[in-house]
């Protein structure tokens, strides 16, 4: 896969001693309907043209992707410090890990016992790209099946200590977000929402020819 890649400056300092946070970047007119520059200028992010726009991966951060309903129950288990930033693209979930994770998760699921069962569990990282989430508290955020955030990423703070990872470090708050444990997690959500759909087809089956 080939696109081109829009250079960007690192993320901007915070100003006058406040930090930069999505309320600033949202009532700042210059970044008034170009969600690019919420992405380059306020978070450091490498993003593609559009529509729609999109967010190189490989990069700053990987992502996991999995079906939401099961991206739910890994929330749920995990607790808001074990995960990065969370998005929602309809009905899938992307979990932002650190960059590398996509190339290593064949050999975490086989690890972990998972492989070569059907998880729908993927990875997008070097080489490829997600659709932009609408900035928090931007219009359009609500329209049925957008890309929004459910964790959105702080502008002007580094996303990286916050990332799920193979050797995480401890954060300020005590958190150690650990990428196998994320994996773990929701490759069991995986397979658990898998079964619950097969056992649900025959009944569905048995109705309509009922």
């Amino acid at each position: 896969m080939s696109f081109s890649v829009r250079r960007v400056p690192p993320p901007r300092s915070p100003l006058d001693g406040v930090p930069l946070d999505g309320s600033q970047c949202e009532s700042d007119p210059a970044y008034e309907g170009d969600p690019a520059r919420w992405y380059e200028e306020g978070l450091g992010w490498a993003t593609v043209a559009g529509p729609p726009v999109g967010l190189v991966t490989g990069l700053r951060f990987d992502v996991l992707e999995l079906p939401a309903e099961a991206g739910r129950a890994v929330l749920r288990r995990t607790g808001a410090g074990a995960t990065g930033p969370v998005a929602l693209v309809g009905r899938r979930m992307r979990l932002l890990v650190a960059a590398g994770s996509a190339e290593e998760l064949p050999g975490l699921l086989d690890w972990l016992e998972w492989g070569g069962i059907s998880l729908d569990l993927t990875a997008m990282g070097a080489g490829s790209r997600m659709t932009a989430p609408v900035p928090p508290g931007w219009s359009g955020s609500g329209a049925p099946g957008a890309a929004v955030w459910l964790r959105a990423p702080e502008p002007g703070r580094a996303v990286e200590p916050s990332l799920p990872a193979l050797r995480p470090a401890e954060r300020a708050d005590g958190a150690v977000p650990c990428l196998v444990r994320l994996v773990a997690a929701a490759a069991a959500e995986c397979h658990r929402v898998r079964l619950l759909g097969a056992s649900a087809r025959p009944t569905a089956q048995r109705l309509a020819f009922s």
